[in-house]
């Protein structure tokens, strides 16, 4: 190429030279300068044309395979935009298309769980005392796992913190994971860190012991997937019960004396029992139920989180564990534990205790 150039340019300034020396006035010569340099500049023409006709191509060549790989690049980004953002930067075709990508199908998901238990009724703000109580948290994931939660109600209204058990998820969406991925970041709810590094959301609560529809957004995986929630009333304390929800002595009318009722236990693996009809004793307007377990390896248990150790001697009873414990309630469940020594170690267990009111005698 060199070569072809250097004999170009000397062709170039020997013509110019020629011309310099035969002048304009020789029509003949200045004619057959004309048509060399024609030739030359047909042939330069032509050469340099070849020469930018591959530069063109080449340069082609390299501007496809970078809008081919620039292209690949913006949909990686709009992808991760979709994904992981929320700032609604990507167009509307895009962003509906990416909607659907951020729902996890049942096939990403654990098998859901059941949290809303048979004979559940929604327990609204009003039912409640305004205050601020431990409430336990089913989650019908065993991927979204609450270690504690602290409900507040206030002014007719319910808001939860909870505490969760691992750092994977961004976001929280009260609603399904579909209307989380079609909602604005506006609409959802961060996690707080504190000082241990441990992240808590706080969300409202429209009802205890009903399903609540809480889509959570994995940080890892970048999708939105769909958990059901439950706040069960029957974890918080008595006293936090509004009046008239629930039967009391009062209520009952029930005078100091010996009475039997039907009582239901609920909770732990369903292996141990109580024996019903229990007897309950009413005392300066006080209500105990003797709970008699169909185990003797229970040595204390809690209502309220106030401790009632075994009353075999008192209540003159051998055999199986047997305790006189408080009844602040009728048909209402009542949180309580049960300690129990038949393990390895000893294990405080969760029940609920129903006594229905009824069935008084």
């Amino acid at each position: 190429m060199k070569n072809r150039y250097s004999i170009i340019a000397c062709a170039l300034l020997l013509a110019g030279m020629t011309l310099s020396a035969c002048g304009s006035s020789d029509a003949g010569t200045d004619t057959g300068v004309t048509t060399d340099v024609g030739e030359i500049n047909t042939d330069v023409t032509t050469d340099v044309g070849e020469i930018t006709a591959d530069v063109t191509t080449d340069t082609g060549d390299v501007s496809t395979d970078a809008g081919v790989d620039d292209g690949a690049a913006v949909g990686d980004e709009a992808g991760g935009n979709a994904a992981g953002n929320t700032d609604g930067n990507v167009t509307e075709a895009s962003d509906s298309g990416s909607r659907t990508d951020r729902v996890a199908s049942a096939d990403d998901m654990v098998t859901p769980e059941e949290v809303v238990e048979e004979g559940m009724e929604p327990i609204y703000a009003d039912s409640i005392k305004d205050g601020i109580y431990d409430v336990t948290v089913d989650s019908s994931s065993s991927m979204f796992r609450i270690e504690s939660c602290q409900l507040t109600v206030a002014d007719g209204e319910m808001r939860a913190v909870m505490m969760m058990g691992g750092t994977g998820y961004q976001y929280l969406y009260m609603g399904t994971a579909e209307e989380a991925a079609a909602a604005g970041e506006a609409d959802y709810i961060s996690f707080e860190e504190d000082e241990e590094g441990k992240h808590t959301f706080e969300i409202p609560v429209e009802a205890l012991d009903a399903g609540i529809d809480c889509a959570a957004f994995s940080c890892k995986k970048e999708m939105w997937y769909d958990r059901v929630l439950c706040f069960r009333a029957d974890s918080l304390p008595v006293c936090a019960i509004a009046e008239g929800v629930m039967e009391t002595v009062e209520s009952l009318g029930l005078s100091d004396g010996e009475y039997t009722v039907e009582v239901t236990l609920e909770g732990g693996s369903g292996k141990a029992g109580i024996s019903s009809p229990a007897q309950l004793i009413v005392e300066n307007g006080q209500a105990y139920a003797v709970i008699i377990w169909s185990s003797p390896n229970y040595d204390y248990m809690k209502v309220d989180d106030v401790q009632y150790d075994l009353a075999n001697e008192e209540l003159g009873l051998a055999g199986n564990s047997a305790f006189k414990l408080p009844v602040s309630a009728f048909d209402w469940k009542i949180a309580v534990k049960a300690d129990t020594t038949a393990m390895s170690e000893p294990h405080e267990i969760d029940y609920t205790l129903y006594f229905d009111s009824s069935t008084i005698q």
